[in-house]
């Protein structure tokens, strides 16, 4: 039996050896098509490549597409488990050519690889053309041999493909693979088309034409050929099954689904094994290609893909969490094809048990409450709107697994009813938002959120991508369109710029289209924590209202961003391990050339705390372990350890952060575990450096660190080391030395000091004249001595007074010592005239004279100073006056 693994293979191989790039798959999230919510065709990676947008390489290519339909117009969710051919997730095999070879070769190649290749017999295949096509008509003929009446010609759309109103289109031609007359079924085009006995394999679209608002305007100038061929359908033919879920791959899952279960795979369980083989492949690769659950976009449907999977586990009578254990499965099949699984299958895991564990009690609830709103309904009858609403909103059950439930059992449900009652919710909401005391500048944007949705963010996975344009704001008013040099705020459905929140600056970067529109985004904001609003400046071109525009991060802003927000991460637990527990977050800066982090301590930290900290942080950057992203309800995060940011809102789902490693290689412990959602390093070493560069208190108890990271650390690094080998050329040695050699004169300067103070002192005592005082005067009865001595040491002043009351014996002493323009004046009194002299009050009178306020010490010794340097004699003769008035 040929293996889905080797046909795929096998599939790659025959167009690579005809001179086709072999392209890996792109991931499920489209990042150049902002109507699509997945990736649904073959094609889609390739579509600006066929409209002149982009070029590549290479001129042919071929792939083996992932790709998911399960939202929008593409959804095949309802279907699938029930029929031979639905799939939530599914491969699509394809060749392309960009204006190199057209239908002849088209039909050869695919004809040669099923026929030849592959050896299906040519009596089992048909072949359709569109009705005017008569060359792809007459090729089949000349290539394949096939007679008239097995190339038949089909007038619909179904052979004639557009990638939209307007732009590329072309006829198609279609392969049916005949199952044989025991199926029921005619071939395409006949009134029993819609049998099982004829399945269309592969379909060759010829892109020839160019239309506008759906009426064929020219012909392209470059013919171009895109294919899609269903792996699993192909699959199924060549295992020789009529049905999809019989191939090696389904079989597989179905059959390990039944093992873990010891239920059977056939009979009344059928349909829900095949539901959860299904399911599973596409949330593993959902899951693998960055998407999370979520309670909107792309997170909703792969919430919903997994409820219902875990609702049929849930029949076929699954006690415990069933998903998770069948990942492994699904790798050991298609992780070979598709490495990402292989890496991804830890999470995966993880993803599935917490997602089944929590949804098996609301699913429990859920059923019960509707099987009593179920009572006395027949078949046929509909279950009210109002209830599954009640069901949805006050219970959590989901309104797709309400229909799919009642499905069994013969019962619909009144959606219009359902609908209306989630207006009228929505309605109190706005109301209670209304009355809420939010600000008024609000409004706009709940509006907004309310018309067009909340804004998806792709930019945990992607730093570009296409969006669609919802809004155009500007001072305050919403406006259709903007026109070069306006500065306007843009909002779009999707979009890889982070609205600031959390501590993290908002992204920047531009917004172009292929019309000639070009705006700088300078800022990135998140009003109602829901809705990105990108503020820019349009430099070319204009815009409107439901443009498709291609929105691309400044790519190293934001890396220096991620990586010091991961840095803080790392910072936090690094202060906890180095100072205690006590410490938490209190704030934080996230900015493209620095970080803050204030957090909750005491007391300055140590010059060894500080190089404790900086040395874990370095460590775990060098660990260079990968970031992880786990999705978890706030409760259970801080159960499972992580830290709450500061300052962060949560709803009913967070992002948690793992990073680093606290234990040696191959210990599963994380160094740092946080709830986070804004964007981070994919391993700690891209962080590269790690720098404090200052720390300093904030408030009582706060303390603030700020530091640098990658280059940012490097550059300043590097300048304080030039600034090092300039103060050791000046000083004339190396850097090595310089701690030495500024000690040594740091010395020389202190003793040259001393040497200096006390000549001063030995002047002003008498050694040199100029300084001496002129000996005591009498001021009535009081002896006095007062002198002003220029370039003193203030702190000798005291010294001086003291010497002179000695030599006094009884008396008062008055010195000032004058210094750069500024006096200061001691006043000193003997101990036999403190009772009637205070010093005090003598040297308020001198700081007063020179230009102060104030003066203070014991009424035996007191000191004060003043801005005026000048009036020093008239300070000494303030204090005289004021000695003058003592009462003998």
């Amino acid at each position: 039996m040929t293996s889905t693994n080797d046909i795929r293979r096998s599939f790659l191989d025959y167009f690579g050896a005809a001179g086709h790039r072999i392209v890996p798959s792109a991931p499920l999230v489209p990042h150049n098509d902002p109507t699509l919510m997945f990736v649904n065709a073959g094609m889609v990676p390739f579509k600006n490549v066929f409209t002149g947008l982009e070029s590549r390489p290479y001129k042919t290519a071929t792939s083996s597409q992932k790709c998911v339909r399960a939202g929008g117009k593409h959804n095949d969710l309802d279907n699938v488990g029930y029929t031979a051919r639905h799939h939530t997730f599914f491969e699509m095999l394809g060749n392309f050519s960009f204006g190199d070879y057209f239908k002849e070769q088209a039909i050869t190649h695919a004809w040669t690889l099923l026929t030849r290749e592959w050896g299906l017999p040519a009596e089992k295949l048909t072949a359709t053309v569109y009705h005017t096509d008569d060359e792809a008509f007459d090729l089949w003929k000349k290539i394949a041999g096939l007679p008239e009446e097995r190339i038949i010609r089909i007038p619909t759309k179904d052979n004639f493909w557009a990638m939209g109103d307007s732009g590329p289109c072309g006829p198609c031609s279609e392969i049916f693979y005949d199952h044989g007359d025991h199926i029921w079924g005619g071939p395409p085009g006949s009134p029993e088309e819609d049998g099982d006995r004829f399945v269309e394999i592969w379909n060759l679209v010829f892109m020839q034409y160019e239309q506008e608002a759906n009426e064929i305007v020219s012909e392209l100038p470059r013919p171009s050929i895109d294919t899609g061929m269903g792996l699993e359908r192909i699959a199924a033919v060549m295992q020789g099954v009529h049905n999809n879920y019989d191939t090696d791959t389904f079989r597989a899952l179905i059959e390990e689904s039944g093992a873990i279960t010891r239920t059977a795979t056939d009979g009344e369980f059928q349909a829900s094994h095949r539901v959860i083989a299904d399911h599973l492949r596409s949330t593993s690769f959902l899951i693998a290609d960055g998407v999370l659950p979520a309670n909107e976009g792309r997170g909703y449907v792969l919430r919903r893909i997994m409820r219902r999977a875990m609702r049929h586990a849930h029949i076929i009578g699954a006690k415990d969490p069933l998903m998770y254990r069948l990942v492994s499965s699904l790798v050991s099949e298609m992780g070979g094809a598709f490495p990402e699984l292989v890496r991804a299958q830890p999470l995966i895991e993880e993803t599935l048990l917490r997602e089944e564990t929590r949804f098996r009690k609301t699913l429990e609830n859920g059923l019960r409450l509707l099987d009593e709103a179920t009572v006395g309904l027949n078949e046929g009858d509909t279950l009210p709107g109002e209830t599954a609403f009640k069901l949805y909103d006050t219970y959590g059950f989901p309104y797709d697994l309400t229909e799919d439930a009642l499905r069994t059992q013969g019962l619909s449900v009144d959606r219009a009813g359902f609908d209306a009652a989630m207006a009228e919710q929505k309605a109190a909401a706005r109301a209670a938002w209304k009355g809420s005391g939010e600000k008024a500048s609000d409004e706009i944007w709940y509006d907004i959120a309310e018309k067009a949705g909340n804004t998806e963010f792709i930019g945990y996975t992607a730093m570009d991508g296409e969006g669609q344009v919802l809004a155009i704001v500007k001072d305050g008013v919403n406006f259709d369109s903007a026109n070069a040099g306006e500065t306007v705020t843009i909002v779009t459905n999707q979009t890889p710029f982070y609205g600031e929140s959390g501590g993290q600056m908002g992204d920047a970067g531009r917004i172009t289209t292929q019309g000639g529109f070009a705006a700088a985004v300078e800022d990135t904001a998140k009003p109602l924590g829901r809705v990105h609003a990108h503020r820019a400046t349009v430099e070319a071109g204009s815009i409107k209202v439901g443009d498709t525009v291609h929105l691309a991060v400044d790519v190293d802003r934001r890396d220096r961003i991620r990586a010091n927000h991961s840095a803080t991460h790392l910072l936090h637990a690094a202060l906890r391990k180095e100072l205690g527990a006590h410490v938490t977050q209190k704030g934080s800066l996230v900015a493209p050339d620095r970080l803050r982090f204030d957090y909750s301590h005491p007391e300055a930290l140590t010059h060894a705390q500080i190089a404790a900290i900086e040395a874990d942080v370095n460590a775990q950057v060098r660990h260079n372990a990968d970031v992880t992203t786990r999705l978890m309800t706030p409760d259970d995060a801080v159960a499972a350890g992580a830290m709450a940011l500061f300052g962060e809102k949560y709803g009913d789902e967070v992002r948690v952060l793992s990073m680093g490693r606290s234990g040696p290689l191959g210990d599963d412990a994380h160094y740092s575990v946080e709830l986070c959602g804004g964007t981070h390093v994919r391993a700690t070493g891209d962080i590269a450096l790690f720098k404090i560069i200052g720390e300093s208190a904030v408030s009582s108890g706060v303390r603030r660190i700020e530091a640098l990271t990658g280059e940012a650390a490097r550059l300043w690094l590097t300048e304080r080391d030039d600034k090092l080998r300039q103060t050791a050329a000046a000083l004339k040695t190396t850097p090595e030395d310089v701690p030495a050699r500024i000690a040594a004169l740091v010395e020389t300067s202190r003793k040259l000091e001393r040497e200096l103070a006390e000549a001063k002192k030995a002047l002003a005592l008498g050694g040199g004249g100029a300084a001496q005082p002129a000996g005591p005067e009498k001021i009535g009865a009081i002896d006095f001595m007062g002198q002003v001595i220029d370039g003193l040491d203030p702190k000798e002043l005291r010294g001086i007074v003291d010497g002179n009351k000695k030599a006094l014996g009884s008396g008062v002493s008055a010195v000032l010592a004058v210094v750069d323009g500024r006096a200061t004046i001691a006043v000193g009194v003997t101990d036999d005239l403190v009772g009637s002299i205070n010093a005090v009050d003598l040297v308020r009178a001198g700081v007063e004279a020179l230009g102060g306020k104030g003066g203070g010490g014991r009424p035996d010794m007191a000191q004060g100073g003043g801005p005026d340097g000048d009036k020093a004699q008239a300070a000494l003769d303030a204090v005289k006056a004021a000695l003058a008035n003592v009462p003998a």
